[in-house]
């Protein structure tokens, strides 16, 4: 989705703003010869002035996306970072946040002529639902590597006590990736990270998630076992888990830099700070549009 964003024409936006100044001289016109009165003008002129504003701002957007390199390690950062603002920001990620509910229809038929293949519909008794969707393989070959090479993870099923909820999992990442991801990470939330071991046999990881009041972020193998044990013959698995506890408060000055920027990867020696800091360099301009969502 972030290359298809990036591989958008800009020719496009320039046209429709083009069209939007043509609309605003013939307006002009129209007041100056007496079809309007000022209060209807002023309304008119606001109404295409707003919309070139918005194209002018998605225009920058554009331009901006061509000198900006995200990697996969940006989207597993980004992605993570996500989810704690989700825990930790509630309320700013429902405002900043937009989901399929708040689309507007044409919007919704948009994203389905460009990522959808087609929709099976299914019928119980008068009741029609949605059974599958086909993404388009465009979208799923590049989410597929992703996550095969650690860099996106899917929500597993889980037990906690007697309670059923998910856990965010992603493949295996050499230890190196591991460690700059956390230091990252560290820039926006005091994460913390530890070891747990799953015992196969009886299909049962043990991780005291109550301790701290411990949200999990991510848990991830910390050995490749599709490859070291693709049999399932090991009776214990070992997994990293990053977590965030109920104390650990956003650290930088300004809240919306949580969800408008995404540290940069020459900042992978950075450590926690107690003090919150202002971002000032090192850091990646991202839009909500280009790198979402999971809901």
């Amino acid at each position: 989705m972030i290359k298809q964003k990036f591989d958008e024409p800009k020719e496009e936006l320039e046209k429709e703003i083009k069209k939007q100044n043509d609309r605003l001289e013939r307006i002009r016109k129209a007041y100056i010869s007496g079809a309007f009165d000022l209060k209807e003008y002023n309304v008119e002129k606001k109404i295409v002035e707003d919309a070139i504003s918005k194209l002018k701002s998605e225009l920058n957007d554009a331009e901006t996306s061509d000198e900006l390199n995200f990697t996969p390690q940006d989207i597993l950062l980004k992605r993570d970072i996500d989810f704690i603002n989700k825990v930790k920001l509630e309320k700013e990620y429902k405002e900043k946040t937009k989901t399929w509910k708040d689309y507007t229809r044409e919007e919704k038929a948009n994203l389905i002529m460009n990522y959808v293949d087609d929709i099976k519909l299914g019928m119980m008794n008068d009741y029609i639902y949605v059974d599958n969707v086909n993404f388009r393989e465009s979208i799923c070959k590049p989410c597929n590597e992703l996550f095969d090479a650690g860099y996106i993870d899917v929500k597993s099923p889980a037990l906690f006590g007697n309670l059923v909820g998910h856990l965010r999992f992603s493949n295996y990442l050499p230890e190196e990736e591991v460690g700059k991801h956390i230091m990252r990470l560290r820039q926006y939330y005091n994460v913390g990270f530890e070891e747990a071991t799953y015992y196969v046999e009886d299909r049962i990881f043990y991780f005291n998630f109550i301790h701290d009041s411990r949200a999990i972020v991510r848990v991830f193998p910390l050995e490749d076992y599709c490859k070291i044990d693709p049999d399932i013959k090991m009776k214990e698995y070992r997994y990293g888990i990053i977590y965030i506890r109920e104390n650990d408060e956003f650290q930088m000055e300004d809240v919306n830099s949580a969800f408008d920027y995404i540290s940069d990867e020459s900042n992978d020696s950075v450590i926690y700070m107690k003090e919150p800091v202002p971002i000032e360099i090192g850091v990646k301009p991202v839009k909500k549009e280009l790198l979402y969502e999971e809901e």
